[in-house]
This record gives C-alpha cells, structure tokens and sequence, in this order.
C-alpha cells in the first residue's frame, strides 16, 4: 500500500463511521419531526376548543353539523382496539404456530416454498385486501353467520389477521432459528420429546423475538387504514357484538381529511386523533421494550 493510500484509510473509516451515525441519528428526527408536523397541525384547537371530557367519552361523531358539532371519538376508540385485539386473537396462535412449524418440523424444500408464499402475502397491498373483504368475506359472513352486513368487525379482524400473520410469521421464525442448536441437542440428550422440547426450551429461550413479533403484528393493526376502511361497515357505534360494523381512527382520518377544510376545526381534530394514534402505538413499542427487558433480565 502506498503511503497516500495509507493516509487515507483512516479519513475513509472516519467517514463511514459519520453516515453510520447520520442513519441512526435521522431515524429519531424523522420521528419526532412527524410528530411536531402533526402536533403543530392541530395545536390551535387543542389549546383553544378542544374538550377532552367530550373527546373520550362521548359516541356522537358530527364534525359537519351545522347547528351542533361534536367531537366524540369513543366509539371510534373503542372500534380500533376491538378489531384489533380480535384480529390479534386470530393472528397470534395461527402465526406463532406456523413459526414452529416452519423453523421445527418443515422438510428444507418446503420451508422455502412457504417463506415465500409468506413474503408475497406480506407485499400485497392493504386496499386490495379491502378488495377481499368487501367482495368475498362480506358474502360469506353472511352467507355462514345469517348476519344482517358483512362488512363489520368480524369481517376486519379476519382481514387485519391475515395482514399481521406474515410479520408474525418471519420475525418468529428467525426469532426460533436464533436459539442455538445446543439447547435443542441438550434436550434431546435429555430424554425429550420433540413437543416437550418446544414448549421447554424454545419457546422460553425466543420468547423475547416472538413477543417483539407479536407487538409488531399489534402495531400493523392498529395503524392499518384502507382495509378496515373498506371492510368493517364504517358505522360509528359502541359494538356489542363481533358481527357489528365498526370504525376506526386510521379510517376516520382516511375519509374525512380530503374533506375537512384547511385549518378549520375539523381539520385540526382530526390532526389530534393522529396524535392520538402515535400515542397509542408509542406506547405499545415502550411496553413491548420493558416486558422484554424485564424477561430479558430473568
């Protein structure tokens, strides 16, 4: 090596290591300028009209009523966590148990076959999953269920459920194949069965990746938009059932924000269920950290 090559190196180090640090630091400004951009949005209203008691805990949605406007978003919070929580009620079993399959019991062809049909589910669109639900699964529910509509919350959680199975599905499986083959060969040794050595030894030892896998299966329900908007009814209302049309945040901002007017209150309403939602999912990811740390740490 030439001694001008030489005096170069560390300058070349130097640099990669600058746009290393740039990446990782403008992650965390591309957060927290999204936030300021929607927080900024809606902040004239959240400090001068906004009435959070009426926000919470009130169902009646009428942001274009001429003689009365209310902002209740009850019905709209209580429509996003039920067909959440019910599509991960759905995804979570078929998605870490399609986890073990592939990582424990697959034969190698088939393993790569199923990875990626896995992939190609996770790259199809969410409105051409709205598509399925408002054509094929609206028949069938109430084809199978006698139900009054098919587009409700049963409808959007079976759709969000197939959304969220493939990211289940790839993060628990490498969370699986991360165990060493050591704690597989230990409970052989041992006299285990291979389900014993599931539920015993991998199971515990991936428990921080397939919960990271479950949070994350969370996090793409609760910010989905087109597919709910197209698949649960978009009725604003308490639901008392699973065969109920609901609505949801994500679809609300989705239809009215083309609408709303610039700056009026609407408008900024509809910017702070956007900060609503960041909450929402900010806190499930800081959750999602301390139960794992705290299992990390036992």
């Amino acid at each position: 090596m030439t001694p001008g090559r030489r005096h170069l190196e560390p300058l070349k180090e130097w640099l990669i290591e600058r746009f290393i640090w740039l990446c990782g630091v403008s992650a965390i400004f591309f957060v927290f300028a999204i936030f300021i951009f929607v927080f900024r949005e809606g902040a004239d209203y959240f400090f001068s009209g906004f009435k959070a008691g009426e926000f919470f805990t009130s169902i009646e949605w009428y942001p274009t009523s001429r003689t009365h406007v209310r902002y209740g978003a009850l019905a709209l919070i209580t429509g996003t966590f039920s067909v959440s929580f019910l599509a991960m009620f759905l995804a979570v079993p078929f998605g870490l148990g399609a986890a073990v399959f592939i990582s424990e019991f697959c034969p190698p062809r088939l393993k790569e076959g199923l990875k990626i049909v896995i992939e190609l589910l996770a790259a199809i669109p969410s409105v051409v999953w709205g598509f399925i639900g408002l054509t094929i699964m609206n028949s069938l529910i109430v084809r199978l269920f006698n139900a009054p509509i098919g587009l409700n919350m049963f409808n959007g959680a079976i759709i969000l459920a197939l959304m969220s199975v493939p990211i289940i599905v790839s993060i628990g499986e490498d969370a699986l194949k991360a165990v060493p083959d050591s704690y597989r060969e230990a409970a052989v040794a041992l006299g285990c069965t291979r389900w014993q050595m599931i539920f015993r030894v991998l199971l515990p030892a991936a428990r921080n990746g397939l919960l990271a896998a479950v949070m994350l299966g969370i996090g793409r329900a609760v910010g989905e938009t087109m597919a709910v908007l197209m698949a649960t009814g978009h009725s604003i209302r308490i639901p008392h059932g699973v065969l109920e049309p609901v609505r949801t945040l994500t679809a609300t901002i989705a239809a009215e924000l083309g609408e709303a007017p610039v700056h009026s209150d609407h408008y900024q309403v509809l910017f702070i269920i956007g900060i609503l939602l960041f909450t929402i999912t900010f806190v499930i990811n800081i959750t999602a950290d301390f139960i794992v740390r705290g299992i990390g740490r036992k």
